[in-house]
């Protein structure tokens, strides 16, 4: 006898085709048990009455009855075998169709797995590529944060050098004159701080001597105007602390309007007004140059000297003057030799515009009232060159 354990058949398919098989060997041998049982029947024993013991029957008689229990026996048989056959095969039918059931769950589980799978390693790829590109972002920001920090350090130290330059020249130079180291396109001392005559004047040349080892000698000078002495123009003052408000260098505010209308377009007004005219966008630009040249050496020059001047003729004015500077327009420009006239008027229109970029930048620390005085000054000395009135340079 066979066992089968129907946890087995539900757990895997493939026991039901072993059922099925053992099943059927089981009642192939119930046929054989039945069949060999009746074979061995005996044949039943005939008596006679009176208790003696008949004899036999006749052989047609007995044929007879065996070929009719052999029929019914085989008749039984093929009953039994066609039942048995068709249990089997309603039993092997439905193992197919479970067992095709169990593929399909099968396969699509198998699928399922796969697609897991697949986006398994679609979401680990995807995780990686953004954690590189998370690091290639951090280290290009680090790269571009490091950068910022080294310029905003250069920045810091320009900025630092400035404000030292800026005190020292707030600290010895104001109401005086500002330092030359101060202004290296100037080369030269600029009259900044009280009227001084031209070195020519003979008659005034002898009132105040000169100091020896100075940079900046003078024949004449008058003394500044103490602060009791001065008296503030309200419209002026105004216009000074609306544009101190919002400063800039754009000539829409009333007050650089009028400071280019009455100082700064009338001292570089020369003969030659194109070159003027050059001259003044380059002060305003800040790229306009002004160094010292030797006499004695030959110019040399890329354009003509009727444009650009000579050592003893003024590019500005035209007129025959010993030129001991020149200029030069940005930095591709040509040199024009300039006399030392039109040199101070140049030098005071940058002045004025070296200050007010200082104020600009945030970098003077007085009130309002004293940088308005100073603003005034140094109108006072654009005024004083445009006149004629100059130190000459003896260095």
């Amino acid at each position: 006898m066979v066992w089968i354990n129907l946890n087995d058949l539900n757990r895997n398919p493939h026991f039901i085709v072993h059922y099925c098989i053992c099943l059927f060997s089981l009642i192939k041998a119930m046929f054989l048990n039945v069949r060999s049982l009746v074979d061995l029947d005996p044949e039943p024993d005939l008596r006679v009455e009176g208790g003696g013991q008949a004899g036999p029957p006749s052989g047609r008689a007995h044929g007879d009855l065996s070929l009719l229990r052999r029929s019914s026996l085989e008749d039984r048989e093929k009953e039994i075998r066609e039942k048995g056959s068709e249990i089997l095969r309603e039993q092997l039918d439905a193992a197919k169709k479970e067992l095709k059931l169990k593929d399909k769950e099968c396969e699509r589980l198998s699928q399922v797995r796969n697609q897991l799978e697949q986006e398994l390693e679609e979401l680990t790829a995807s995780l990686f590529e953004e954690a590189h590109k998370m690091v290639r972002e951090a280290n290009v920001k680090r790269a571009a944060s490091e950068k910022r920090l080294k310029e905003a350090q250069g920045k810091i130290d320009v900025l630092q050098a400035e404000v030292t330059a800026l005190k020292t020249l707030v600290l010895t130079s104001t109401p005086s004159s500002p330092n030359r180291q101060l202004h290296p396109q100037l080369q030269s001392p600029s009259t900044r701080g009280a009227y001084k005559h031209h070195s020519r004047n003979k008659s005034m040349s002898g009132t105040i001597p000169s100091l020896a080892g100075r940079a900046e000698p003078s024949s004449v000078s008058i003394q500044p105007v103490s602060k009791e002495e001065r008296e503030m123009d309200s419209v002026l003052y105004a216009e000074f602390l609306l544009w101190k408000e919002n400063p800039s260098l754009e000539r829409s505010s009333a007050f650089l309007s009028r400071v280019y209308s009455e100082d700064v377009g009338p001292c570089l007004s020369f003969t030659r007004s194109e070159l003027s005219q050059r001259v003044q966008s380059a002060v305003e630009s800040n790229s306009l140059t002004i160094e010292p040249v030797a006499v004695s050496a030959p110019p040399v020059v890329k354009a003509s000297a009727t444009e650009c001047g000579g050592p003893k003729k003024c590019a500005l004015s035209g007129m025959s003057r010993l030129c001991r500077h020149r200029i030069k327009l940005g930095d591709k420009g040509s040199y024009h030799f300039i006399s030392p006239s039109s040199r101070a008027r140049i030098a005071a229109v940058c002045n004025f515009f070296t200050y007010i970029r200082y104020i600009q930048q945030g970098l003077v620390r007085h009130d309002a009232e004293q940088m308005f005085w100073e603003v005034m000054r140094l109108r006072r000395e654009m005024t004083t060159a445009r006149l004629g009135f100059y130190v000459a340079d003896q260095g």
